[in-house]
């Protein structure tokens, strides 16, 4: 099984690409990424972020755990986030993480995840939040094995 990663915004900048590719080739099942990049709306504010949201609504199956990316939602350690990564996917869940537009997504995304993910109370821009969420979920595998890739 595979994480479906759906980020609304342009392709990864090279810089993105390269640190991607790092985590993305130790990333063994169920934690291998596919990323499915959607373009911005042309539109802006609400109509946009109204637009967005129903393209990623359509890219949803019923079944799938749905992890939604935003600043205002739990916090979760490394740890945290491997085991709430391996519940799902051992109750034969498709795994999808939701990373919105620059005007975020409305209320039905909100209402359709299982969860509302923070990396921080900080904003950072969308090329780093795809690399850093890389990175945890490699760390997130490393984990759930046992590896030694994470120090507690």
């Amino acid at each position: 099984m595979t994480l479906r990663i759906i980020a609304v915004g342009k392709k990864h900048e090279s810089w993105v690409v390269d640190g991607i590719s790092r985590y993305e080739k130790r990333l063994k099942g169920p934690f291998e990424a596919e990323w499915v990049l959607l373009p911005h709306s042309a539109r802006e504010g609400l109509t946009a972020r109204q637009d967005e949201s129903e393209r990623i609504l359509t890219r949803l199956n019923a079944n799938d755990y749905v992890i939604l990316l935003d600043e205002k939602g739990k916090m979760l350690d490394s740890p945290g986030l491997s085991h709430v990564l391996l519940q799902p996917l051992e109750q034969s869940r498709s795994v999808v993480i939701v990373i919105g537009g620059a005007y975020g997504v409305d209320d039905s995304i909100h209402a359709r995840a299982d969860l509302v993910w923070s990396l921080s109370a900080l904003v950072f821009p969308h090329q780093l939040v795809r690399l850093m969420l890389a990175e945890q979920l490699y760390r997130a595998q490393e984990i759930a094995a046992g590896n030694p890739y994470h120090h507690e």
